[in-house]
């Protein structure tokens, strides 16, 4: 099974995850996508509510395809959660599997402040997809890119290309993928939610349900996150 991993902090989940990861996997021929909530990020990030409530919003968004799952292994460690823990815990519980760990072009330039960045990019294939406001150009800084030439760089930014490959550690690949730009992020829909304005049509009815009904980033001595709550 080929199988993409899509991890995010998910404060909440909208159309614009929902959108990448469909087409990732059309593009990439993937089997399946696994969304997986980060549980406590290594970086602290204001307004983040609790993982059981940003876990609960990706189940309910992905209920109607059978082609994307969610998992609570974030959710459930105890602590700070890395990324290349995860991607080796996932390794061994999907043994036979080939894994996709998809990243933006942003993620994908900061990599190497990650924690063991180089034997992360040895466990998992890497999918790094464009990004609203970054350019595939701009990746001639990273370390891990290889021997990809600025011309397909540029080529991809034009649209002359929407998928390309290449080796990135041992017998593991990376792949450059460009995606319909939807520039919708998380942040502006928890600043609309605050405002008391309409986030219709920027998420799922089923998740916008579920932050109405929880009362979610307007009361947060209820929501965020709280030191042991994992």
């Amino acid at each position: 099974m080929k199988l993409g991993i899509c991890g995010g902090t998910f404060n909440p989940i909208h159309y614009g995850h929902l959108r990448t990861a469909e087409e990732v996997r059309d593009k990439l021929s993937l089997d399946k996508i696994l969304f997986i909530p980060a549980g406590r990020p290594p970086f602290e990030k204001s307004g983040l509510i609790r993982a059981s409530h940003r876990y609960k919003m990706v189940k309910l968004a992905i209920a109607d395809n059978p082609c994307f799952e969610v998992s609570d292994i974030e959710v459930k460690m105890k602590g700070k959660s890395f990324t290349v823990d995860t991607i080796r815990k996932l390794g061994e519980k999907y043994k036979g599997s080939e894994l996709f760990f998809i990243l933006g072009i942003d993620a994908f330039l900061d990599l190497p402040h990650w924690k063991q960045p180089d034997k992360l990019v040895s466990l998992t294939n890497m999918i790094i997809i464009s990004r609203p406001g970054y350019s595939f150009t701009g990746l001639v800084a990273s370390p891990y890119l290889g021997e990809v030439r600025k011309k397909t760089l540029k080529e991809l930014d034009e649209g002359r290309k929407s998928v390309f490959s290449f080796g990135i550690s041992g017998n593991k690949k990376g792949f450059l993928c460009r995606v319909t730009p939807l520039d919708t992020s998380a942040s502006a829909v928890r600043n609309l939610i605050i405002s008391g304005k309409s986030v219709k049509y920027l998420l799922p009815d089923s998740v916008e349900s579920y932050i109405i009904s929880h009362k979610l980033y307007k009361d947060t001595s209820r929501s965020l996150i709280k030191e042991g709550d994992i």
